[in-house]
């Protein structure tokens, strides 16, 4: 297949097989990951591990509802820090890192070295915001800071769903992405231990997600590619953009919320503000009159 990643469009598909046992997500997120460099100016390794992230962030979106959303953060104990992406049940993703700026030398399999820069020692916290009074949370240990098998490991202990997740980055050398992508399979009840093991062993063998993406595969032909010999039930697809909610309003909010005391401190010391959404890395500036505005609101 060639690769023409550089116009095509990110989206995901949901799908069955086996009779419903299986459920299948998959996702190209070239574009979100890419959009995300630029934005964070993460380098190669980071850019791998948070490309991952938002990846399993894309696809858990999309297993939510109306206007449920969830929050992944991961915090292996490496030095890239924590890992959020923020996503929703429309697909619209975002995210940050505590340190961008985190690059090494390839590991013994050539491979971008995620799990050196993501570490080993901590955890991954899901939050769902599903409506009801309290937030559901779940949480994991980490595998082995892969993204991947963190995530396997956190559907099998935190939700109780067999599931293997695939997630891949590939980049430039300018830094730009190049593909980027994944899959997660979730068995549901009644799926035998042949069905099981061949699956293992076809995971075992089959080309690495980033490597399908990069050679044109579709989120459709990633699913083929791992049931080559079921019937594939689709069931919906979804576009996959980076969205940040940010605004001068809730910006302004914000700022409030630090207090008539801290705002008029700023205002004295510097005359103005500059605040920078952490997600989106979109720079706000207030002036001394926006700044005289949000105190005269607190007073009401």
């Amino acid at each position: 297949m060639e690769n023409q990643q550089s116009n095509q469009e990110d989206y995901l598909v949901k799908a069955l097989c086996l009779d419903g046992k299986v459920r299948i997500y998959a996702t190209r997120t070239t574009k979100l990951v890419d959009e995300c460099q630029r934005r964070h100016d993460t380098w190669a390794t980071a850019t791998a591990a948070f490309g991952r992230t938002l990846s399993v962030g894309a696809m858990m979106g999309a297993m939510l509802k109306g206007n449920e959303k969830v929050t992944l953060q991961v915090r292996g104990g490496g030095p890239i820090g924590k890992i959020i992406v923020d996503t929703n049940s429309k697909g619209e993703v975002r995210g940050n890192v505590d340190n961008p700026h985190v690059d090494f030398p390839l590991n013994a399999k050539g491979k971008l070295d995620v799990g050196r820069a993501v570490g080993t020692t901590g955890d991954i916290y899901v939050t769902k915001d599903l409506g009801l009074k309290e937030p559901y949370h779940g949480s994991s240990h980490m595998v082995n800071g892969e993204i991947g098998e963190d995530f396997t490991l956190y559907f099998a202990v935190s939700e109780q769903t067999p599931s293997a997740v695939a997630v891949g980055v590939m980049v430039n050398p300018d830094h730009t992405v190049k593909a980027s992508g994944g899959y997660i399979i979730q068995l549901l009840p009644g799926v035998d231990n042949d069905f099981i093991s061949q699956l293992e062993e076809r995971l075992a063998n089959i080309m690495p997600v980033s490597n399908m993406v990069d050679q044109g595969y579709t989120p459709e032909q990633m699913i083929e590619a791992v049931f080559p010999n079921e019937k594939i039930q689709w069931l919906d697809r979804l576009p996959i953009v980076f969205s940040c909610h940010c605004s001068e309003e809730k910006i302004k909010d914000t700022l409030a919320s630090l207090g008539e005391e801290q705002i008029q401190s700023i205002l004295d010391e510097e005359g103005q503000a500059e605040v920078v959404c952490h997600f989106c890395n979109e720079k706000y500036q207030l002036d001394r009159q926006d700044l005289e505005e949000i105190i005269e609101e607190i007073k009401r």
